[in-house]
């Protein structure tokens, strides 16, 4: 059986780390969890071990894409086969991982992506409906492929995957979505997507609040270009 983890990001999350840990631990999935506490101020990473979870500690808040990186080179250290991302604020189902591993092993993907977006009653806020659908068609039109749902942070990846992101700028360190898929499928990647059900956060503010969506909306159109123009 492949060996798999768990990867977290979590900024302040004390509130609903713990519920987050205890769904998984009580999903069918055998896999091992780490918790990247990405500077956090309150007791995240307390909480976490204490429930038997594995800890990284950033001293400083690095963002969410340098919290990821942190977990791929863990995984890659301990040699797990593959990861799944999720977020620490509830929001995925982990009894959805199943609908991951049957779509790799469906697909031979290197990475599947969870949407919230087929078979789902999701609603998502009008600008980011609109913005998803925005990025969505880009991904489409330069990869040939739909991805109902770009900015998913429920996914899995292959140790292919972990060990290119794992190195140098390969991996966005701010928001690694719709770049970030356009990118693996330049390299070759197999890219594969998979219903998924999604809930509203448990608690505190999501980073795609206020006048966030508009900052990432343009972050992501630049990046979305310098992947276009890379050459390596």
């Amino acid at each position: 059986m492949d060996k798999m983890l768990i990867i977290i990001p979590a900024f302040n999350e004390e509130k609903s780390i713990g519920a987050v840990i205890a769904k998984i631990r009580h999903a069918p999935i055998e896999a091992d969890i780490l918790v990247v506490s990405d500077g956090s101020t309150d007791n995240t990473a307390a909480i976490s071990s204490r429930l038997g979870a594995h800890v990284i500690n950033h001293a400083f808040n690095l963002g969410y894409g340098g919290a990821l990186q942190s977990g791929f080179r863990f995984a890659l250290n301990k040699n797990y086969d593959m990861v799944i991302t999720m977020d620490a604020d509830g929001q995925h189902d982990p009894s959805y991982i199943k609908n991951l591993l049957e779509a790799k092993v469906r697909d031979g993907a290197n990475i599947v992506i969870g949407t919230r977006f087929i078979d789902s009653d999701y609603n998502a806020g009008f600008f980011k409906r609109a913005v998803i659908s925005m990025f969505s068609t880009i991904i489409r039109l330069y990869t040939g492929r739909t991805i109902t749902d770009p900015t998913s942070g429920f996914q899995l990846m292959d140790k292919a995957v972990l060990s290119y992101l794992s190195h140098g700028d390969n991996f966005p360190l701010d928001y690694p979505d719709a770049n970030m898929i356009m990118l693996l499928h330049k390299k070759k990647f197999r890219i594969s997507e998979t219903p998924v059900k999604m809930f509203n956060r448990l608690d505190g503010i999501s980073m795609h609040s206020g006048i966030r969506p508009l900052i990432y909306m343009i972050r992501m159109l630049l990046a979305i270009v310098m992947v276009m123009l890379r050459r390596d």
